[in-house]
C-alpha cells in the first residue's frame, strides 16, 4: 500500500487529492531469466535493413490507392464503402513514406486522405466511419508532424485547428469501450499533447483517471506477466493483447505523468514475456479472438522496435539486440503471407492463410480488408519510424530456448523451448463461444522450430461450432447443456472411445482441463507432462502426456490409466489455399509444401502403430487440418515430431535408427540420456561429463557438475558457455571458465 498523489478531470475541474494504492510492484513468480547465449553455430543475424520496412508499406499503399475515392476515403473492396479507420492509417503510411523520400510521388493522395479523415475527425464521431474515432487520433496526430514540411504553412494550420478536436467529440464517452479501445485513445491523447495540439496537463489527467480509475491498471497491471488483458474472450486473446499493449507501450515510454515509471516497468516486463512467447519462426502466440492474422505479427514488430530503442537508451546493449533481433524476426514472418496475384499484389492475407479473400477464412467480424490493411500499413510504418539506431542483432530468447511458462488461468497456455525448438500447449480450451467461433481449442496446439517454416507446426488447432450446423449438432453426446460433440476439434493430444463414439481432447473444453508439472529445463533439453482430466460430474479418462523437446524435435509418451481404448491426434496441415503434399503410412504422417523443402513429420514409435485418417478435416485459420490417429496396444503411444529442415535427413531414416531407453532415446538426430543432450551441432544439460562420440572417453570433463551448453563441428567441441564458474577440461586442455561467458575452444 502506498500513498499516492491523484487528480482527475471533471467537467474541466482539475481535482486533486491523496489515495492509497496497491501495486503488484514485484509479482511472486519471476520470469524465466535467459542468460545463456549461445544457440546453434548456425545461426546469423538477419540484418534486414529498415527500409525493407517501407518496401513492405509501399506494396500495401499501392493496392490501397486503386480503392481510394474522389473524397480522399480508402473503400473496402468487399463492403463497398469506407470502413473504420481505414482512411487515417493509410494516411499515416503514406506520410511515412513521402517524409522518407521513398515515395514522394503519393503525397496527394496522402493529402487527400488526411483532408477527408481530418474532417470527419473535426465533425465528430457520427461522421467518423463505424464511431471508431479513438483509433484516428495517434495515425492523425503523428501524420501532421511528417506531413508538416511538404504541405502549404496555411493547410498545415487548418489541419491543426481541426486536429484539436475535443475528444468528447469523436468518442462514445468514458464508460464506453473500456478494453484495448481505451488504449488507442490513451496513446492518441499523449501524442496530440507531446506535439501541442491539446493541453499536456489535461491530457496526463486523462490518462492518469484511465490508468487507475478506469480499469487499465487492472488489465495489465496485475496480470501474472503484465500481458494485456481486454476480457473479452475466454480464455483471454493472446492476438488482442498485443493491441493493448502495444499502445501503451508505445505511449509508456515517452510520458512523463505521475504514474509514469510504473508503467514503463510493466510494459518492459510484458514485453520480455512476449519475447519468450513469439515462435522462433517470428509468430505471435495463437489464441483468443482475432488470432493468426497477419497484424498480429506487425504488433510484436512494433512492440520489440521500441523496446529495442528503449534498452539501448538503458545501456542494455544485450537486451537491446534481443528486442531488435526478435523485431526482425516477426517481419520475416509476414512475408509468407504475401500476395503475389493480381489485384492484390503487394499487399499480405488479412489472416494467415492463402483462401481467396472472399472466403474470410479465420476472420472475425471486425476482420474486413480495409481496416486491418490499414492496421499493417500503420503499424509497420510506426515500425519503420521507430527504427532509429543500429543495434548489433543477437540471438533471441526464443532461439537459445531453455524455459518453460505458463501465462496463468486467465490465458491458460503453456510454452516450452529447447535450443529453439518450441511448444505450445492450451491448458483450458473455450467453452463459450465468441462471434460464433470458440478461438482456443484445448490440447497442444503449435510446433515452431528456429530456421523452419512454422506453418506445418501446425501452427494452431481448431474447434467447431456446432450450434450453425444441424448435422453435427444432430451427434451431440449427453444432456444439450454440456453436451459433447465428437471430432469438431482438432488439437495434438489424446483421442479415445467414450459412449461408443471417439472423441478428442479439444471435443472436451467443457469437461476437461490440462494441467502442467515441469520435470526439467536446460537451453538445449525441456522435460515436462502434461495431465488431462475431467472437471465437471461427467467424467472420464485421465491422461498423461510427457514431453522431451530437444533442438531437433520433441518426443511424446501418452498413457492412461483407465481401461479405454485411446491414441494420439495429430493436426495435418494439408491446404492453405494451396494444396500441400501430404504422406500417411504405417508409422508416419507428414506435409510440407514441398516433400524436398521443410516438413512436419509425426513418427510412430511403437513396435506395433496403427496410424490412420480419423474423420474430416477441420478448416483452421492457416487452412484445413486433417486429423490423424497414432494409435498402439501398448500402455503407451509414443510419437516423436520431428520438423525437417531441407537438409536434414528424412524421416523415414530417422524412425529406422531410433533406439528407446531406460532414461532416454537416440537416433541419427542426436541423443537424450538423463538431463544430458548430444546433437550433431550443439550439446549440453547438467552434469560433470560429456562423451560426445561415444567412444568410451569424455571429451568434456568439468571439477564440478553444473549446466552447460556446448557448440559442435565434427563431434569436437568449438565453443562452450557453463552456468556457473569452473574448470573445464576439452579434448585434455584446461579452461577455466566463467559463469554465462562463452569461451571459443577452436
Amino acid at each position: 500500500m502506498a500513498k499516492f498523489i491523484f487528480w482527475v478531470f471533471r467537467g474541466g475541474i482539475l481535482i486533486i487529492f491523496w489515495c492509497n494504492v496497491t501495486w503488484a510492484q514485484d509479482l511472486p513468480e519471476s520470469l524465466p531469466e535467459i542468460k545463456y547465449h549461445l544457440t546453434s553455430p548456425d545461426w546469423k543475424p538477419l540484418e534486414t535493413p529498415k527500409e525493407a520496412y517501407l518496401e513492405a508499406v509501399k506494396g500495401m499503399v499501392d493496392v490501397a490507392y486503386r480503392f481510394q475515392e474522389g473524397s480522399g476515403a480508402i473503400i473496402d473492396p468487399f463492403l463497398h464503402r469506407e470502413h473504420q479507420y481505414s482512411t487515417p492509417y493509410y494516411a499515416f503510411a503514406v506520410a511515412a513514406l513521402v517524409d522518407s523520400g521513398y515515395a514522394p510521388e503519393m503525397l496527394s493522395s496522402g493529402v487527400l486522405a488526411m483532408e477527408k479523415a481530418l474532417t470527419d475527425f473535426f465533425n465528430g464521431n457520427d461522421s467518423i466511419p463505424d464511431r471508431h474515432g479513438e483509433f484516428y487520433i495517434a495515425a492523425l496526430a503523428e501524420a501532421m508532424e511528417l506531413y508538416k514540411d511538404h504541405i502549404p504553412k496555411k493547410k498545415y494550420q487548418q489541419w491543426v485547428e481541426m486536429i484539436a478536436t475535443p475528444l468528447d467529440s469523436i468518442w462514445d464517452g468514458m464508460s464506453s469501450h473500456l478494453n484495448n479501445w481505451r488504449t488507442y485513445a490513451m496513446k492518441g491523447e499523449w501524442v496530440r499533447a507531446k506535439h501541442g495540439f491539446i493541453d499536456k496537463q489535461k491530457t496526463v489527467g486523462f490518462i492518469e483517471d484511465n490508468w487507475k480509475n478506469y480499469g487499465q491498471y487492472q488489465r495489465i497491471g496485475v496480470t501474472k506477466w503484465n500481458l494485456y488483458e481486454d476480457w473479452s474472450s475466454d480464455p483471454q486473446s493472446l492476438a488482442v493483447e498485443a493491441v493493448g499493449r502495444g499502445n501503451l507501450t508505445s505511449m509508456a515510454l515517452a510520458y512523463d505523468g505521475p504514474s509514469a515509471e510504473h508503467l514503463k516497468k510493466i510494459v518492459r516486463r510484458g514485453g520480455a514475456t512476449s519475447m519468450l512467447l513469439m515462435s522462433p519462426a517470428g509468430q505471435c502466440p495463437p489464441n483468443g479472438r482475432t488470432d493468426n492474422h497477419v497484424f498480429n505479427d506487425i504488433l510484436y514488430q512494433l512492440i520489440f522496435e521500441v523496446l529495442a530503442e528503449d534498452a539501448l537508451r538503458l545501456n542494455q546493449t544485450e537486451l537491446a539486440g534481443q528486442y531488435r533481433r526478435s523485431a526482425l524476426l516477426a517481419f520475416q514472418s509476414i512475408g509468407r503471407w504475401k500476395r503475389f496475384n493480381s489485384p492484390w499484389s503487394g499487399s499480405y492475407s488479412i489472416a494467415k492463410n492463402h483462401f481467396d479473400l472472399k472466403k474470410r477464412t479465420g476472420y472475425q467480424p471486425a476482420s474486413q480488408w480495409g481496416n486491418y490493411s490499414g492496421a499493417m500499413m500503420f503499424h509497420l510504418a510506426e515500425a519503420f519510424l521507430t527504427h532509429d539506431s543500429e543495434i548489433k542483432e543477437v540471438p533471441a530468447p526464443t532461439e537459445i530456448g531453455g524455459y518453460a511458462i505458463q501465462t496463468g488461468n486467465r490465458f491458460s497456455t503453456f510454452t516450452a523451448n529447447a535450443g529453439g525448438m518450441q511448444v505450445f500447449i492450451n491448458l483450458r480450451g473455450a467453452s463459450v463461444p465468441k462471434y460464433d467461433e470458440f478461438w482456443t481449442p484445448l490440447g497442444g496446439v503449435r510446433f515452431s522450430k528456429m530456421g523452419w517454416d512454422d506453418r506445418l507446426g501446425p501452427s494452431d488447432g481448431k474447434r467447431i461450432n456446432v450450434s450453425d450446423d444441424p448435422v453435427l449438432n444432430s451427434k451431440g453426446l449427453g444432456n444439450p447443456a454440456d453436451a459433447i460433440f465428437p471430432q469438431t476439434g482438432l488439437t495434438f493430444g489424446p483421442t479415445w472411445e467414450q459412449d461408443g463414439k471417439w472423441v478428442r481432447i479439444a471435443d472436451m473444453a467443457t469437461h476437461y482441463q490440462g494441467t502442467v508439472t515441469t520435470e526439467f529445463v536446460h537451453p538445449l533439453l525441456v522435460k515436462f507432462k502434461i495431465t488431462y482430466a475431467s472437471i465437471t460430474g461427467r467424467g472420464g479418462p485421465q491422461f498423461e502426456q510427457r514431453f522431451v523437446v530437444t533442438p531437433d524435435g520433441v518426443m511424446t509418451y501418452l498413457s492412461t490409466t483407465q481401461n479405454t481404448p485411446f491414441g494420439l491426434t495429430v493436426p495435418l496441415l494439408t491446404n492453405d489455399g494451396r494444396p500441400l503434399q501430404t504422406q500417411i503410412n504405417s508409422e508416419i504422417a507428414s506435409t510440407g509444401y514441398t516433400q524436398s523443402g521443410d516438413t512436419q513429420n509425426f513418427i510412430g514409435l511403437n513396435k506395433s502403430m496403427d496410424v490412420s485418417q480419423d474423420g474430416d478435416a477441420i478448416e483452421s485459420t492457416y487452412g484445413s487440418l486433417l486429423p490423424v490417429k497414432f494409435r498402439s496396444n501398448d500402455e503407451q503411444t509414443i510419437v516423436f515430431v520431428y520438423p525437417k529442415s531441407m537438409d536434414a535427413p528424412n524421416a523415414v531414416e530417422v524412425k529406422k535408427s531410433f533406439l528407446l531407453t531406460e532414461n532416454g532415446f537416440s537416433s541419427l538426430l542426436g541423443e537424450v540420456e538423463g538431463t544430458l543432450y548430444v546433437g550433431k551441432k550443439t550439446a549440453g544439460g547438467y552434469g560433470q561429463s560429456l562423451d560426445i562420440d561415444q567412444d568410451g572417453t569424455s571429451e568434456l570433463v568439468l571439477k564440478k557438475e553444473c549446466g552447460f551448453v556446448a557448440q559442435l563441428e565434427n563431434d569436437k567441441i568449438i565453443t562452450i558457455e557453463t552456468d556457473s564458474d569452473v574448470i573445464a577440461s576439452v579434448n585434455n586442455k584446461t579452461f577455466e571458465l566463467m559463469a554465462y561467458q562463452p569461451m571459443n575452444i577452436k
